[in-house]
């Protein structure tokens, strides 16, 4: 695939063209992608078509996946694993299955959390959080200050519960987008971390 700032179709369905010539800022956010990820993920190229989603998508998720927060990286990847398996979107369990690989040294995490957490080795906290993970993402106007309780009995403060519920939202939204449009995760996602 070239580089979004040509005419070429997006890594989605739809029969959109990322805007040419790219603004700097978003030049420079690629060139940063780049550098850090080896790749441009192909979200921010389907993004590309309009430039003020793509500056409002990157600041949630950079704010929400990368801003100070109670919760690790590696926790707030698990969240967009489990709630993208759910969604049964395949872009972001790929995407996101790579990034629990990598941060947590454990091929087997990042499938586990993918096929049923709750196969996956992980602490009680982490359980906690995800099983809320996942009635929020199916269930969410079931959810009663009981499943805040647990939260909290497993040592998650209220900022905490706030950015799990962030998380949750934010990829509930992504993954009906992705899924919507068909959008393809960039192949080098499949063999990160392994």
């Amino acid at each position: 695939m070239r580089h979004p700032n040509s005419n070429q179709k997006l890594p989605i369905s739809l029969n959109l063209k990322a805007v040419n010539p790219l603004p700097p800022n978003i030049k420079k956010y690629f060139k940063i992608c780049k550098e850090k990820l080896g790749l441009i993920p192909n979200v921010l190229k389907s993004y590309s078509h309009n430039t003020d989603k793509l500056n409002a998508f990157t600041k949630m998720y950079n704010e929400i996946m990368l801003g100070h927060s109670g919760l690790t990286k590696l926790q707030r990847e698990m969240i967009a694993v489990v709630v993208s398996s759910i969604n049964r979107c395949y872009y972001c369990q790929v995407a996101h299955g790579a990034s629990v690989r990598e941060l947590s040294k454990s091929p087997e995490l990042g499938e586990a959390l993918i096929m049923n957490f709750r196969s996956a080795s992980i602490s009680d906290k982490e359980r906690a959080m995800l099983e809320f993970s996942e009635k929020l993402t199916l269930e969410s106007h079931k959810i009663e200050e009981e499943d805040r309780k647990r939260l909290k009995s497993n040592g998650f403060s209220d900022s905490d519960i706030w950015d799990i519920s962030s998380v949750v939202g934010f990829f509930s939204m992504s993954n009906r987008i992705a899924s919507a449009t068909k959008m393809v995760p960039n192949s080098a996602y499949h063999s990160k971390g392994r």
